[in-house]
């Protein structure tokens, strides 16, 4: 990984002050350098707490929503450390789980993006990544169960199949709505799931398929 930027550390520090109190995910924010996952003419933008298009008519979520998302993985009951995450995106929220969590299988439907993502895990040494391109409703069932799931986009309702290849205390992070949107923390105890929404968020749709 990295060694933390001068403005690696002010974002780390703006989100600590959004309420973000998690130190190891302070620390990955610090040091994961977001401009490598943005477009050119927007690198200017690279360290403000915003989201930014990235192509496809996709987004590099905000880091807040990142950070936030990462911190309610690891307060799970049980420390998860196989995660599989829904949406690779650009692959900055990827590199901020591979920088704390064990392994992390990462989901991503459009061929295009896992590609330049792929590459960008390389250039930061991660080797603790697997990748694959597919169908995120579908989730990564050959290498479930898992400790962690983190959806990176809004799906429509809770996708049964991510439930399913849950571990037994294992938690799902997970923004659900279309219009209105909701962030949802989903623990697994059991058979039954405990739900507790966490905040009103914006994501792009969690499409069903996949694109080469």
């Amino acid at each position: 990984m990295a060694i933390s930027s001068r403005k690696g550390l002010q974002l780390a520090q703006l989100l600590e002050q959004e309420g973000v109190t998690d130190n190891r995910v302070l620390s990955a924010i610090a040091k994961i350098p977001r401009e490598l996952f943005i477009p050119d003419a927007l690198k200017h933008k690279a360290y403000q707490n915003t989201a930014l298009p990235i192509g496809q008519g996709q987004t590099i979520s905000q880091p807040y929503i990142v950070a936030k998302m990462t911190e309610l993985l690891l307060n799970a009951p049980v420390l998860p450390k196989k995660i599989l995450e829904i949406g690779t995106g650009s692959g900055y929220q990827t590199a901020i789980l591979a920088g704390i969590f064990g392994h992390i299988y990462s989901v991503e439907r459009i061929k295009a993006l896992q590609f330049q993502a792929k590459r960008r895990m390389n250039q930061l040494d991660f080797h603790n990544i697997s990748m694959k391109h597919g169908d995120g409703w579908q989730g990564w069932q050959s290498k479930g169960p898992f400790d962690g799931i983190i959806v990176t986009a809004a799906a429509t309702k809770l996708p049964h199949a991510l439930l399913e290849q849950l571990n037994d205390g294992g938690r799902l992070i997970i923004p659900v709505g279309d219009e209105q949107q909701s962030l949802k923390c989903i623990d697994r105890q059991g058979g039954e799931f405990i739900e507790k929404a966490i905040e009103s968020v914006r994501f792009v749709p969690l499409i069903a398929g996949d694109l080469l």
